[in-house]
């Protein structure tokens, strides 16, 4: 209780009576005030209130006790007194020592704060300057650092992390998106007002020469900037506004998207974007070394490829037209006069899906292939993967990069699974993989995306599943010799991910696609020059598309396709 407390409940005993009441059933520590008509609950109030009396005063106070069941009141027993007076003195010595602590650390914090304000002053009088005896400093990228050993160079970049050590050394970790360097500052380079109020994303440029580190000792590279002058570039906050309060690893994921900005500043996030840029430029020089010639379709369109429900709508000057769902068509278009091509572009898909593998925007490598069969198509997907993956694997900083973030990953050798649909429905049914309300997956049906990924987890490999249904399928897709329930189509599914590839060969056919547009009820009138394709000499050709997203997410374990891109846009995220 405090004094204010003691004062109060004091003014409410009976001087008369010297006594303090404890009711076990209807007092009340809290409201209380000891009296008869307003007792306490426990012998420990009653004994606290007494014992924070003048002393001359307490040994006039006896304490009753009304204990629960009982209808009267009884002076509280020897050892019950003992027992509460050896609370209430374990408390106060226990807030005796709180107290005393509370003020050696405000005692503490007005030393450590008057002398921060005192080396402050101090730091205020230390002014940098750049020896001019010294040999000019060439700027360098950090990727550079190696090769500029044993001379003065001066380097620009982000403060990624730091460490003070003593009065007279600091060790900065610089950040310039080529990799990160180590600088050590010592003696009046750690003085400044500056370096006493460096925060992590300050922009610096350190002057210096870079040598390898000392045995035994460990920076990044192997190497570390002894600097001998450095200035702030551009200042980040600190205090509550410090990107460490406003972004961290364990923070909830909508925080991270709204604040995606500074969230690839990390580490993982930036590795991830630089091993897609490593990735991208692997999947031109694949279709490049192949032939391939890389086209640009227009994302604006007036046809649909993958069904209406998941087209994105607009106005085009008075006229309904829809982000594209896929480069395909213009793609078949371009076989007469280049041959084999390809494209990395976005596609969008206004599918309400939160699944940790649909994004309404993501990055489609297309491709479409002249004069091929299906199995020419389904071996053509495998290279590519495989090569692509063997690619990037053979550049040592993007293979560091994938170690980083998927250690346990090997590149693909062994040849990719092959199984028809029926024969994965047969799988599902034999494993008992069902529906939710327990029921078989029957022929006919689509596979849903978690019976697939466990299939492909179970089996471990990458699965070329072949042969669906025509009407699970677009409307473009043939229709087998064999078996005209099938069509000719593969999807790839990688374990961990899913789909990442679908394709299938294409309906070169002019009355036979006329009879799918029919069947779809789709106005061919918009598509007429998708038709004339077939009219003006036509070929078996086929084609797939890739999501890049979803590649990464299997190359580099990545939970969701949301961290493969820079701001990923899905249902209810538009921004930043």
């Amino acid at each position: 209780m405090s004094m204010q407390d003691i004062t109060s409940k004091t003014s409410q005993l009976s001087v008369s009576e010297h006594v303090v009441y404890v009711n076990e059933t209807t007092g009340s520590d809290a409201t209380g005030h000891g009296t008869v008509d307003a007792p306490f609950a426990t012998a420990l109030a009653a004994v606290t209130l007494i014992g924070n009396m003048p002393e001359e005063k307490q040994e006039a106070f006896k304490v009753m006790v009304q204990k629960t069941g009982e209808e009267a009141y009884a002076e509280i027993t020897a050892s019950a007194l003992k027992k509460a007076r050896k609370a209430h003195k374990d408390a106060a010595n226990k807030a005796r020592r709180a107290a005393e602590q509370a003020e050696r650390q405000q005692a503490q914090g007005e030393a450590k704060r008057m002398e921060e304000q005192r080396r402050l002053e101090e730091s205020s009088k230390v002014e940098l300057t750049e020896d001019a005896s010294l040999p000019a400093a060439k700027k360098i990228r950090i990727q550079d650092a190696e090769a500029h050993r044993g001379q003065r160079v001066k380097v620009f970049g982000w403060v990624h992390r730091q460490r003070v050590q003593g009065r007279d050394m600091m060790f900065v970790v610089l950040r310039d998106g080529t990799g990160f360097l180590q600088c050590v500052l010592t003696d009046r380079l750690c003085h400044t007002r500056d370096a006493l109020a460096l925060t992590a994303e300050t922009t610096v440029c350190v002057y210096g020469v870079i040598s390898a580190v000392p045995e035994g000792k460990s920076a990044p590279g192997g190497h570390e900037l002894a600097a001998d002058y450095w200035e702030v570039v551009g200042r980040a906050p600190g205090g509550d506004d410090a990107i460490s309060n406003r972004v961290s690893e364990g923070a909830d994921p909508s925080i991270l998207l709204q604040q995606r900005h500074l969230v690839i500043r990390g580490e993982k996030a930036a590795a991830v974007l630089k091993v897609r840029a490593h990735v991208m430029r692997a999947f031109r020089a694949h279709f490049d070394a192949a032939g391939y010639f890389e086209v640009t379709p227009p994302c604006m369109v007036q046809t649909q490829v993958e069904g209406g429900s998941t087209l994105f709508e607009f106005d085009y000057y008075g006229e309904p037209a829809y982000l594209t769902q896929s480069s395909q068509l213009y793609l078949e278009t371009c076989l007469p006069s280049m041959g084999a091509v390809y494209t990395l572009a976005e596609s969008y898909r206004a599918e309400k899906s939160h699944t940790r593998r649909h994004l309404s925007e993501y990055t489609h490598c297309e491709a479409e292939i002249p004069f091929i069969s299906f199995e020419d198509l389904l071996d053509g997907i495998e290279h590519m993967v495989k090569d692509v993956v063997a690619r990037v694997w053979a550049e040592p900083e993007t293979r560091a990069m994938i170690k980083q973030l998927n250690p346990e990953f090997e590149p693909p050798t062994e040849p990719f699974v092959r199984m028809r649909y029926e024969d994965a429905i047969v799988w599902l049914n034999e494993h008992g993989v069902n529906h939710e309300d327990g029921s078989p997956y029957v022929f006919g049906e689509d596979i849903p995306e978690a019976p697939e990924r466990a299939m492909t987890d179970v089996i471990g490999k990458p699965i070329l599943l072949t042969h669906f249904p025509g009407p699970i399928k677009a409307f473009y897709m043939p229709a087998t010799k064999e078996d005209p329930r099938v069509t000719e189509s593969v999807d790839l599914l990688m374990p961990g991910v899913g789909e990442i590839v679908g394709g299938s060969m294409r309906i070169w056919d002019h009355d036979e696609l006329v009879a799918a547009y029919a069947r779809e009820g789709l106005d061919t009138a918009p598509y007429y020059w998708y038709l004339d394709q077939r009219k003006y000499g036509s070929c078996p050709h086929g084609g797939f598309g890739l999501g890049v997203e979803r590649f990464l997410a299997w190359l580099l374990n990545r939970f969701s396709v949301r961290e493969c891109c820079l701001y990923p846009r899905f249902v209810d995220r538009c921004q930043p």
